[in-house]
Formats: C-alpha cells, sequence, structure tokens
C-alpha cells in the first residue's frame, strides 16, 4: 500500500494558498528561531520604517500592523498587481536587510514560512486591525496601547 505522509511545518502552510486581487489577509510571520531582534528599540524603527514605505508594498496596502519583539502581524489589502506572497516576501526582504544593518549582523532575521488568513467578507476590517494593534496589551509589554510605538492602523 502506498501511503502519502501528510504535509507539515512550514510546507502545510502554503497548501492551498491562494492570493485574491483586493483581498484583504492577516499575515503572521516570526523571526528566526523567535530571537526577539525587535527588543532593540532602534532595530525597531528600522523595520517599522519599511512597513510603511509604499514603493515597497506596490499597490498593496497596508491596513494595519504591530511589531512585536518576536513576530510581527500585518493586515494587508492586495491591489491588482502583486501575489501575497511578493508582497509578503519584499515586506520580510526589505526590513530584513536595513534590520540587520542596524544590528550589525547578517542572516537570516525573519523564519521562511508565515501564516496567512484570508479574510471572510463577513469580517470586519476595523475588528481585526483592533485585534493586531492589541497584541501588545495581550502580551503584557504596556498597558495602554498609546504607550507601545511600533503599531499603525489606516483609520487613525
Amino acid at each position: 500500500m502506498n501511503t502519502v505522509k501528510p504535509k507539515s511545518g512550514h510546507q502545510s502552510l502554503r497548501k492551498a494558498r491562494v492570493s485574491l486581487p483586493n483581498h484583504a489577509y492577516l499575515i503572521t510571520t516570526t523571526t528566526i528561531n523567535h530571537e526577539p531582534f525587535f527588543n532593540d528599540f532602534h532595530a525597531a524603527c528600522a523595520a517599522a520604517k519599511c512597513f510603511e514605505t509604499s514603493e515597497i508594498l506596490g499597490d498593496a496596502k497596508l491596513l494595519a500592523w504591530v511589531l512585536m519583539p518576536d513576530h510581527v502581524h500585518w493586515l494587508i489589502q492586495l491591489g491588482q498587481h502583486d501575489d501575497l506572497s511578493i508582497v509578503v516576501n519584499r515586506l520580510k526582504s526589505f526590513s530584513a536587510r536595513i534590520t540587520n544593518r542596524v544590528l550589525n549582523r547578517k542572516g537570516k532575521l525573519w523564519a521562511a514560512a508565515y501564516y496567512d488568513h484570508a479574510l471572510r467578507a463577513e469580517e470586519d476590517l476595523k475588528t481585526v486591525a483592533r485585534y493586531i494593534v492589541a497584541n501588545p496589551l495581550r502580551a503584557n509589554l504596556v498597558k495602554h496601547i498609546a504607550d507601545y510605538p511600533f503599531w499603525n492602523a489606516v483609520w487613525l
């Protein structure tokens, strides 16, 4: 009997991934080995600046994001041209290069894989954005979101 071993790990994250124009996606990606690179204020500032750069996003829009010490959450609305994987790879690549420069290091910064959730029609973008930016509160990094500098949402 020929049995097929189920895919696990990073391969299973890519299984059935689709990229729909004008659709919103919640993306989560971690740093390599969950290293808390973004505990360094200057490294976090450098990465955050990349998230706000239109050349990196292309025709996609970053609706909300939060940068945590060892991971990031992005709420991305795709445009007409670039697939989700292209937008995510650009965000990871550019932010890794500039962050590595600030930290005076070389090598991978982000884990290869990422988790994506395509928002369903009934999911409210603002509710998802509030959930994203509340991450530092749930992680007990701050008592008030206004005290955490590494997040943004287009509704502000």
